[in-house]
């Protein structure tokens, strides 16, 4: 089936900013609320938030086999569920209704009215249920950097580093979508020079500057999805802050690795934009070296041109530029990730979400965590306002922002916008 959403020459009569993440070639999908109280799965064109409940009810999705209420729910897992086709039939759909030269709706003044809103207007809403959340370690630049503060240096990668994409099964139940404030976690730490450790609010709460793919239910219990096949069942990516507590972290981690020190909280952009729409931005990612098994081997452009950049803004003054990094730097691929998830036959659902790892590139303004860019605190960053900034204070806000650009076009993820509130005190 044709992919016509992304042709770069089509215009929508939908207003779009110059250098908006959101041009009609993008059509993101998430959930929002409106102003009055409705939630409804939906899009985005520029600066206008479409509402896909109010437009299949007008029957503009007719000819499209889809359940009566697939666009009127509160999660998009069913539709995640209907698989590749049904996504790109939509999305084809929807470039067709807000096309310049389709008059349909455009010159329907009653249906745009309870079609499209302004994104002021609404509140973006978490957009899947997320029944399993995973996170991969799959930068060669963080993994080395980590190892090199916290092992040696001369074998900063563990053993089984370059033999697989290593990852831990991460919490749930504290994934929150951009603007949602997180809290500073309590836990046991171990000051230095201690014997015993200590209870209290984490000192040292950093981000996470990632990305993470949805999927949609892949396999049954006890079946792989070969590597050369996962994509099939990636329905998009959206940009992940997955914050840490390291002072938690360093005194939890062994031997079975993160726990309370990740599961506080992380946060996602969120609209998901689907990889059809990032299909123009296919690179080659970084030479494997030692050749993967089998199972893991993949060939051709399976990494993307993403840009990200982080952002630091303490409350009442301007945001930092911290980080500018890309997703193309990824040692191990999406793809890789699902096939070693799943060789073990471990069952995949619709609606779970895999994050990245940190991403970090070669050059120390590309590290995608203070860990790295302050070096574990021996060289803090300045602010704007002169301030200084060895990990993350509370009232600080973290902005993460992802694009794709090349001569024709741009698309992007928008913003993942967290801010950290001060602990919990606990007596």
């Amino acid at each position: 089936m044709p992919n016509i959403a992304n042709d770069p020459t089509r215009k929508s009569w939908i207003n779009v900013p110059e250098n908006s993440d959101f041009p009609i070639q993008n059509i993101p999908f998430g959930v929002f609320i409106t102003k009055e109280d409705v939630i409804t799965i939906g899009t985005r064109i520029g600066n206008s938030a479409i509402d896909m409940g109010a437009l299949q009810q007008l029957g503009y999705f007719e000819g499209i086999d889809l359940t009566d209420d697939m666009f009127m729910q509160d999660t998009l897992n069913d539709f995640i569920s209907d698989g590749k086709k049904t996504w790109r039939l939509v999305r084809n759909r929807l470039v067709e209704i807000f096309d310049s030269e389709n008059s349909k709706l455009r010159d329907n003044k009653k249906h745009k009215d309870v079609v499209i809103f302004d994104v002021k207007d609404i509140e973006m809403l978490l957009p899947v249920q997320i029944g399993d959340y995973t996170d991969f370690y799959s930068s060669k630049e963080h993994a080395t950097n980590v190892g090199k503060m916290f092992r040696d240096p001369e074998n900063a990668l563990l053993p089984n580093w370059l033999h697989i994409p290593v990852g831990y099964h991460g919490r749930s139940s504290t994934i929150v979508p951009s603007g949602v404030s997180v809290r500073r976690p309590n836990g046991q730490t171990l000051p230095a020079d201690a014997k015993e450790p200590v209870f209290g609010p984490s000192k040292l709460v950093d981000f996470e500057l990632e990305t993470a793919f949805i999927t949609t239910d892949a396999n049954l219990m006890g079946e792989p999805i070969p590597v050369d096949q996962a994509e099939e069942y990636i329905f998009g990516m959206v940009l992940f802050n997955d914050w840490s507590a390291r002072d938690i972290q360093k005194w939890e981690y062994v031997p079975l690795g993160p726990f309370l020190a990740k599961n506080f909280a992380s946060s996602i952009s969120p609209w998901i934009v689907t990889m059809d729409a990032l299909e123009a931005f296919r690179v080659t990612g970084p030479e494997q070296s030692p050749t993967p098994l089998p199972y893991l081997q993949q060939s051709g452009e399976n990494a993307f041109d993403i840009n990200l950049q982080v952002a630091i803004k303490p409350e009442n003054s301007e945001e930092t530029v911290v980080s500018n990094s890309n997703f193309k730097y990824m040692y191990w691929s999406m793809s890789q990730q699902l096939a070693h998830h799943t060789i073990n036959g471990c069952r995949i659902n619709s609606g779970d979400m895999m994050g990245s790892g940190t991403i970090s590139g070669s050059t120390p303004d590309s590290f995608g965590s203070m860990l790295e860019l302050t070096w574990g605190g021996k060289n803090p960053i300045i602010l704007s306002d002169g301030s200084e900034r060895k990990f993350i204070n509370d009232n600080d806000t973290v902005i993460i922002r992802g694009y794709c650009q090349n001569d024709e076009i741009r698309i992007g993820f928008g913003e993942c916008a967290s801010k950290l509130l001060p602990a919990i005190e606990i007596k």
